[in-house]
């Protein structure tokens, strides 16, 4: 461990702290707003401009293919020109888009500024945890990044709102929606300018005394509200290199013992992703196809949307509690029992109950897996690691619609239930027997404990 990442670990969770938790975390809500409130606004869409199915099933995929391709670009150059360049052009990018995708009046326009608008929120999401991870001692660490994560849920919840109150009330009610998620985003890039760039990663780019000066900045702030901090202890780890090429970082997410954790997090990732949208964008369908139309409400809808907030906030508790391979993995097996309980239900009572436990554990899940993801990778491909592993994930966005769509006139209920468990259940044995312990580590003996 060198000087710097010493002075980070003796910081006290403070205001400072605070401050980058709710800034991280208002662009996550922003991100899921965007993402959410698409549901919303398609079937109003599909009317206005009289648009087939296929048209309508390209306007839902666009969001993911954008996230897909803003997480890989987000992840590769925030190693290379650093994490809060990214993070504000992301932001930036995203606002644009989705003031343009208000204005359009066709549905090629609204798919391409749909698409471009969804690289702005994938390279957000891609950025933040592994970006503000590196602000923060090992203690609150877990914790910290599973609260941030918290914030989608928020998101969530706001899309709804949103899509019930202003969708059918004015005419013109998808586009204020749309520009009500955007404008927000000015003033949210307006509070970030402040940010400073993460001290571990100027380092390890070889730009020392810069990150002597942020940590300067940082410290005379505690100093300023009366925070007496300990002497830095410099802990004897083995070095974990520095920033590279594209390509050196590529090949270094693949070499020697490396190689095992990056796969892990790419089938950590394809797991709960590919479960969460087989769930969630199909099985509301598949119910109200065997009568039982609770799923169409508004009282089912945001009894799931709300029961996204206990599930992520409980996850980040437990991140630091029990670990999080143990999160990740708990939260997985109790999703897919949800999902079995859901698939087996006899009446709306027992759909509503299944439903909210499926949205709290599946999401739950997600604050485990952002924590981990954004602690498993050495600083200099911290981002590129976790940036491609998000990118790999959204495939399984991509594919699982189609895959339960060929699943259920063939096997039905069953078959979707049993494929998507499996794949949870794939998911969380992976995470626990080639994951590594992360809680109560530095980042830098987490890394020294992968390339040794």
């Amino acid at each position: 461990m060198s000087m710097i990442s010493a002075r980070i670990e003796r910081l006290p969770f403070a205001r400072f702290h605070a401050h980058l938790l709710l800034m991280g975390g208002l662009g996550y809500t922003f991100d899921a707003m965007d993402a959410a409130v698409l549901a919303f606004i398609l079937p109003v869409l599909r009317t206005a401009w009289n648009l087939s199915s296929v048209q309508i099933g390209v306007l839902g995929s666009s969001t993911y293919i954008g996230f897909l391709f803003g997480a890989l670009f987000a992840g590769t150059l925030g190693d290379l020109i650093g994490r809060r360049a990214v993070m504000m052009s992301a932001l930036a990018l995203y606002c644009a888009a989705s003031i343009v995708s208000a204005m359009v009046d066709s549905w090629s326009a609204f798919f391409a500024a749909r698409v471009v608008a969804g690289m702005g929120t994938g390279a957000e999401s891609a950025i933040i945890a592994p970006y503000l991870a590196e602000f923060v001692a090992r203690r609150y660490r877990g914790s910290f990044t599973g609260a941030l994560a918290g914030f989608f849920s928020f998101g969530f919840v706001a899309a709804a709102l949103l899509g019930y109150f202003i969708v059918p009330a004015y005419d013109n009610g998808w586009r204020i929606v749309l520009v009500i998620t955007a404008v927000p985003v000015v003033m949210l890039l307006w509070w970030r300018r402040a940010l400073p760039e993460s001290p571990r990663w100027l380092e390890s780019r070889g730009r020392e005394k810069e990150a002597e000066a942020v940590l300067d900045r940082i410290e005379a702030r505690f100093a300023r509200e009366g925070l007496v901090l300990p002497q830095p202890v410099v802990e004897a780890t083995a070095p974990t290199g520095t920033g590279g090429t594209l390509l050196a970082n590529f090949a270094a997410l693949l070499a020697a013992r490396q190689a095992r954790i990056t796969i892990m997090t790419w089938i950590m990732w394809l797991a709960i992703t590919f479960s969460y949208y087989s769930f969630f964008v199909w099985i509301p369908g598949l119910l109200v196809q065997n009568g039982m139309s609770i799923t169409k409400s508004f009282g089912y809808s945001i009894a799931i949307y709300c029961a996204q907030i206990p599930g992520y906030f409980s996850a980040a508790y437990f991140n630091e509690r029990i670990g999080r391979q143990a999160t990740i993995a708990t939260y997985m097996v109790l999703g897919g029992a949800s999902a079995l309980g859901l698939a087996f239900a006899q009446s709306d009572q027992q759909i509503m109950v299944a439903g909210i436990f499926l949205s709290l554990f599946m999401n739950g899940t997600y604050a485990g897996v952002y924590a981990y993801t954004a602690e498993v990778f050495p600083t200099p491909v911290r981002t590129t690691g976790a940036g491609l592993a998000s990118a790999i994930g959204r495939i399984g966005a991509i594919v699982s619609p189609i895959l339960v769509g060929y699943l259920y006139p063939n096997f039905g209920f069953a078959g979707v239930f049993g494929v998507t468990t499996t794949v949870l259940l794939l998911g969380a044995v992976t995470v626990v027997l080639m994951g590594v312990p992360t809680r109560g580590r530095s980042l830098e003996e987490i890394a020294a404990g992968e390339v040794a």
